[in-house]
Parts: C-alpha cells; sequence; structure tokens
C-alpha cells in the first residue's frame, strides 16, 4: 500500500517556512516553536503540561520508534498537551516491548497534528539564532495558501509573554498520593502543571502529598496541616503569578518547609524579590550541565523552561542577596549560559531549583534534592 502523504507547512511569524507532512490529526494549530535536544522521552516530553500552547521540535532525528505505551505519561489524565509536533522522520515500525500503539495513532485519538520531513536542523539553528517564535502547523488545503496569509494567522495569536497558562493545565480539585509504606510526612503541592513522577518519587519516601489546584489560598492549605509546601513545574509567564508569589511569601512567613521545581523556582524567586524575563530560546532537554555553587558538584538535568529568574545586580554565581525573609543566595548556574537555576534562604527553610528532579525522562543526577526536602522537615519538625 503506497504511504499516503498530505502536504504540511510550518510557519513562523517571522516568515520562515518549513515544509513537509501531515501526521497525526489533519488540522491546524497554532503555538511558539520551541526546540528540544532530548535524545529520548518524546511520550514524558508531550505529556508534559509545562508545553502547554507549544510547538516541540525534536532535534533527534528520528521520533516513534519505541511507541506509545500506558506508563510513561506525565499529566495526571494521560493528555498530550504539547500544541503540535515538528519531526525530521517518523518511525512507520514501533519496537519496544512495552508499546501499546503507535505515536501517530495516539496523536490522532487526542487530535495532536504533527509534521514530519521536516529539515529539522535548519529549522532549529533559525530558532536559535532568533530565538522562540509564534508559529501555525497548516495542513492539507490550507497549507497551499500564500505565505503572507498564512504568516498573519500566526502573528494573530496570544503572545507567550505575559501568558497566564497555570489554570489551563492545573486541577480542578484537590487529590491525594498516598505514601508507599510508612507514611512520614505530608506535604501540600501545588499543581501549576505537576508531572506525575513527582508525587511519585514523594511517596516512595514515605511522603502523602495532596495535590491542590494553582492559586489555592495558604489558608486552605494550612487545613491539611502539611509539614512542607511543594510548586511543581508549570507553563506560562510567572510574571503573572503574583497570587501564588503571595502564598508562597506566607509559607515562608509561617515558617514551613518549602521546595520548588522549575515554575515553582521562578515563584520562589519573586517572593524573594528577583525579577523574571523570557528567555531568547530556553532550555529545553534533558542534558543541561548545572553547577551547585554550596557543594561544587555538577548535574546533568532534564529541563524544559522559557523564563528565567534575574539576578540582582552585582550578585554573581553562588552570591547572596537580602530579602524580606533574611539572606538568599543563588545556589545554582546553568554552565551553558549562567542562567539562575536555583536560589535559596540561607536558614534553608526554602529552596527551588529550575531543572526538573524527578527526571521523567532524563538523567537521575538530581534525585537528591528530594531526599533534601526530607531532611528540611525532619529537622523543622525536631525544632518545633
Amino acid at each position: 500500500m503506497k504511504e499516503q502523504r498530505i502536504p504540511a507547512v510550518l510557519v513562523l511569524a517571522d516568515g520562515a517556512t518549513f515544509p513537509g507532512y501531515a501526521f497525526g490529526a489533519e488540522r491546524t494549530v497554532f503555538g511558539e516553536a520551541v526546540f528540544t535536544t532530548a535524545m529520548t522521552g518524546y511520550q514524558e516530553t508531550m505529556t508534559d503540561p509545562s508545553y502547554h500552547r507549544q510547538i516541540v521540535v525534536t532535534t533527534a532525528p528520528q521520533i516513534g520508534n519505541t511507541g506509545w505505551n500506558d506508563e510513561d505519561n506525565e499529566s495526571h489524565d494521560n493528555r498530550i498537551w504539547v500544541a503540535g509536533l515538528v519531526v525530521r522522520d517518523l518511525s512507520r515500525r514501533v519496537s519496544n516491548w512495552r508499546a501499546a500503539r503507535s505515536l501517530e495513532e495516539e496523536m490522532r485519538a487526542q487530535d495532536i497534528t504533527g509534521i514530519r520531513g521536516v529539515d529539522t536542523r535548519s529549522l532549529v539553528r533559525h530558532l536559535r539564532n532568533y530565538g522562540s517564535i509564534a508559529a501555525g502547523i497548516f495542513t492539507g488545503e490550507e497549507a497551499r495558501q500564500d505565505v503572507d496569509t498564512l504568516v498573519a494567522k500566526v502573528q494573530g495569536q496570544p503572545s507567550m509573554e505575559g501568558a497566564d497558562l497555570a489554570a489551563d493545565v492545573s486541577t480542578d480539585q484537590p487529590y491525594t498520593i498516598e505514601a508507599v509504606g510508612e507514611k512520614r510526612f505530608t506535604v501540600v503541592a501545588y499543581d501549576m502543571g505537576i508531572k506525575t513522577a513527582t508525587p511519585g518519587h514523594f511517596a516512595k519516601r514515605g511522603i502523602e502529598t495532596v495535590v491542590v489546584p494553582a492559586n489555592t489560598p495558604f489558608a486552605e492549605v494550612q487545613k491539611y496541616n502539611p509539614d512542607g509546601v511543594f510548586v511543581s513545574n508549570g507553563p506560562g509567564d510567572p510574571a503573572t503569578a503574583d497570587t501564588m508569589v503571595e502564598a508562597v511569601r506566607e509559607v515562608i512567613e509561617q515558617g514551613v518547609p518549602f521546595f520548588g521545581i522549575c515554575f515553582g523556582n521562578q515563584i520562589l524567586g519573586r517572593a524573594l524579590g528577583l525579577e523574571t524575563y523570557k528567555m531568547k530560546f530556553g532550555h529545553r532537554g534533558v542534558n543541561v550541565p548545572v553547577k551547585n555553587h554550596l557543594t561544587g558538584k555538577i548535574d546533568i538535568t532534564s529541563q524544559n523552561h522559557g523564563f528565567a529568574l534575574k539576578a540582582p545586580d552585582g550578585v554573581g554565581a553562588g552570591g547572596t542577596f537580602d530579602t524580606d525573609f533574611g539572606t538568599a543566595v543563588i545556589t545554582h548556574t546553568c554552565l551553558n549560559d549562567g542562567v539562575v537555576e536555583g536560589v535559596a534562604l540561607e536558614s534553608g527553610m526554602a529552596y527551588s531549583v529550575q531543572y526538573h528532579p524527578e527526571s521523567a525522562a532524563g538523567p537521575h543526577d538530581a534525585n537528591p534534592l528530594f531526599d533534601q526536602f526530607i531532611e528540611l522537615m525532619s529537622t523543622s519538625q525536631k525544632n518545633a
């Protein structure tokens, strides 16, 4: 049977076009074009709520060879969150013992559009040179329209800068992930777009996790009598998260141990008085080197963020700055570009990192950050 080739085109807001062929759902989609350097883990990437409203370009040339399974989804409801997927070669044969179906079958079932046959090396170089940008995937007859018409449609979409997206991906109602074995602590986790691997890491360490919607007032959180509070990863511009910043300030004021990752890092930074900014093309992949300036250790990390914290003027890696809650320190930076990757209070009661220690997918170098939270909560209990 001859392969059906439905024309498609990826159009960027700056007028650049990248032709290919449609796969998955055959419909028009819009989002911000970004690239990930991960060689594996496309299922975890596609179901990560942090990728909401983003068209993801894969730098790995062949995608789909491990198919789609029922264990590796990172969204609570197994939903694919990427707006679209751009690949060089789509594997037509699935070769993995856990695969339940192909990538394309799952994309069709969830109405997700992809484009294959794209010169992704040229596309990624374009995004590195000019930055992440608004884009659209057009399929079938719509892909045959003149470029000016398509570019105008792409330019008409809302900007990612200033976008408040956490409420789109957060749970509507609280739910609980029980501890495995003997329960040691209760942690309230704010769902800004939480990945399922995170409460899984807590559970195997004896933590019961109560996952609550984004922007839940701290007064409601206190009803759970938490030993610690966690703020997850998530999509959107952290400059819009004023409600969460105030909630975290209340957590710190009440002396409750705090841990945040990704979006949670940006929220803690803002609570400590730092500003955020939109990066040129962000960090997305599972091979990003980060240095811990407190220990001198370097971790290879999993990352997905397009915004970052701005260090105070004159404060470098490992430097300190004053906050409303005492002295804070820039604990981690990215070795590729010097971006702030972690902040903490010198008291130890609040800390966060920009990367993903739950490592789904990715290296396990940063897993001990969960154990650090255990130690913090244990110490806090003893001193209570």
